[in-house]
């Protein structure tokens, strides 16, 4: 079957405009689930139905907590298929399982295909802490790597800055619906308000041990996740 979301209809910039076409929180997060899982447990890969919801509702990396049910992911699902950036498939067995096409569908490589799942999944985010997530799916050697794949994501306008230039500058991904980009904005800016006011006591070698933490704290419940979507497998 020829790839839809590939196909030679219309012109660059009709494709390019539908690259960016804004999709709902839902179905922002399930994209942003089955292009995670495809790079992180490969083995589980193509997701069922259940295997989305688990991946969409659990408690790591992902901001804000959702709690979605079938009927919620059944219509997320409909509307990534709509736009081309998802097929569904049918396994080895009755159960029909969900495969993504960010990759044709935002024209993206695999470090961009990073940052732009890290975005989805957990919102705007500074350049340090993108590195940090997304190391997870891709390798970034420095931050200037991160930086140089943000600067082609926004030139592809699938990636915006919502603060001023310099240290700490906040990035979004640009799949946002319009009314939704306004509360975001606000949120940052109170976000960054609330900083301001909190005493700089924190060394550099401090946030590094963070980091690490986080990164270790994030790995394991990676692994709980996985486990309990094989389950879900076993069980569905």
């Amino acid at each position: 079957m020829p790839d839809e979301t590939n196909s030679d209809h219309g012109s660059d910039s009709d494709e390019s405009l539908a690259r960016v076409t804004p999709i709902s929180a839902n179905a922002r997060r399930l994209l942003g689930v089955l292009v995670e899982k495809a790079k992180t447990t490969p083995d589980n890969y193509p997701l069922s139905l259940a295997g989305m919801i688990t991946g969409a509702n659990q408690k790591s990396n992902r901001d804000p907590q959702m709690q979605l049910d079938e009927d919620d992911a059944l219509l997320a699902m409909d509307e990534l298929k709509a736009v081309g950036a998802a097929r569904e498939i049918q396994g080895g067995s009755r159960v029909t399982k969900f495969r993504h096409a960010a990759y044709e569908w935002l024209n993206v490589d695999s470090p961009g295909a990073a940052i732009m799942t890290e975005l989805m999944l957990r919102g705007p985010q500074t350049v340090g802490e993108i590195r940090t997530r997304a190391s997870r799916m891709h390798a970034f050697i420095d931050l200037a790597a991160v930086q140089k794949e943000l600067d082609a994501l926004a030139e592809k306008d699938l990636v915006e800055p919502l603060t001023p230039a310099g240290r700490g500058q906040v990035f979004a991904h640009k799949l946002y619906p319009a009314t939704e980009r306004q509360f975001l904005v606000a949120k940052v800016e109170k976000r960054l308000g609330s900083e301001t006011v909190k005493p700089q006591a924190q060394t550099t070698e401090h946030a590094s041990k963070i980091e690490t933490i986080q990164a270790k704290l994030d790995d394991l419940t990676e692994r709980l996740a996985k486990l309990e979507a094989q389950f879900n497998e076993l069980v569905n």
